[in-house]
């Protein structure tokens, strides 16, 4: 199976295919191999001509003056001619190998780690799209790279509080600082449930972006599914305060999806709506097919405070959270990883003060 690399760009297909690709292959062969005939057809006749005058030069051979007259000249431009010819595979050569061999140097600089490299853009088209590719790599490398260094240092933050908690309680029920009761060995227990599912989140998110995650697919009444777990949610809206309602707008099709995986994305995405929706606010699950085709549409909209603008495109990435988010940051990341694990796409709109509106779409 080919994944995507992480560097690769999401808005093109991987591998790549088709006619994005092929054509712009195709046209820089064509192009080099016919310049590669012109120029050595040219040279060939140069270089025939000009060792055709040579021997004449030498040879002992008399010629008739009218024909010297046209020979000598006949040389001379031979002679020019193969100048030129030279002159113009040169600059054709260099122009092409002079990027290829900035991207080669900077190749070896990102292999040692540096991915702030990049390379001048510039030669024939097809090496100016090799030197462009090459640029988006690195900028995604980099991008990556920081991704990588902020996901240690927020993993880091994240185990340390527990750890700390943890740690706290058993120096000092081993000092004798706390007696050894249920009170005191309770906060432990919990603590060590919060890093097991900060840990069972990173591998679920690890195994799902690299392809790994194994899905138990089936035939799934998606409409079932939906009011099953907004079943399981209901009591806990209605002590907060919160109208709670699925809607099935149309006859669902069964989706060929693990259940109770897409259950986890439901289940995540309605825990998101009910911990920033306020007393006497509304949330509405809704499936429907999507523009009435075979795919589903599934959306989990709410009343509450809304996402800023500025951080609204941030919400799917992982560790990222708003200014008065609780969580661990992973929870709309792993979501959006098993919906797109299934083949299908999740996205969201929000509006300050008037709620948020997170969808998925789902292949049948």
């Amino acid at each position: 199976m080919n994944r995507r690399p992480p560097w690769w760009n999401s808005d093109e297909p991987f591998p790549p295919h088709g006619e994005q690709w092929h054509p712009m292959r195709r046209k820089f062969f064509w192009r080099f191999g016919i310049l590669f005939f012109v120029l050595t057809f040219l040279a060939c006749g140069a270089f025939t001509f000009l060792f055709w005058t040579l021997a004449l030069s030498f040879s002992q051979t008399n010629f008739p003056d009218n024909l010297n007259s046209i020979l000598r000249p006949l040389g001379f431009g031979a002679f020019l001619l193969a100048v030129i010819v030279l002159a113009f595979t040169f600059r054709a050569a260099r122009r092409a190998i002079v990027p290829v061999a900035d991207v080669i140097d900077a190749a070896q600089r990102v292999a040692d780690g540096d991915y702030t490299t990049r390379v001048q853009e510039r030669g024939p088209r097809e090496v100016r799209g090799l030197t462009h590719a090459f640029n988006e790599m690195t900028e995604q490398l980099e991008s990556n790279d920081a991704q990588r260094r902020a996901m240690l240092a927020d993993v880091t933050h994240e185990l340390r509080t527990p750890l700390t908690v943890i740690q706290g309680n058993l120096e000092g029920m081993l000092d004798g600082v706390y007696p050894l009761d249920r009170a005191h060995l309770e906060p432990v227990l919990d603590e060590t449930r919060q890093m097991s599912r900060l840990l069972e989140d990173l591998r679920t998110l690890a195994l799902a972006e690299s392809g790994g995650l194994h899905l138990q697919k089936e035939s799934t009444d998606l409409a079932v599914l939906i009011n099953e777990t907004v079943a399981s949610f209901r009591a806990q809206a209605q002590s907060n305060g919160i109208a709670l309602h699925a809607e099935i707008k149309a006859v669902l099709p069964n989706a060929d999806v693990d259940p109770a995986r897409i259950r986890q994305v439901l289940e995540n995405l309605i825990a998101n709506a009910l911990r920033y929706t306020p007393r006497g606010g509304e949330i509405r699950v809704t499936g429907a097919r999507e523009n009435n085709d075979a795919r589903v549409r599934v959306e989990v909209q709410d009343t509450g405070r809304g996402i800023s603008s500025d951080e609204l495109p941030h919400i799917f990435e992982r560790f990222y959270k708003t200014r008065d988010s609780r969580g661990t940051g992973l929870g709309l990341a792993i979501a959006k990883s098993l919906v797109e694990a299934h083949g299908g796409e999740m996205g969201a709109e929000s509006e300050v003060e008037k709620g948020t509106r997170i969808w998925f779409i789902l292949p049948t």
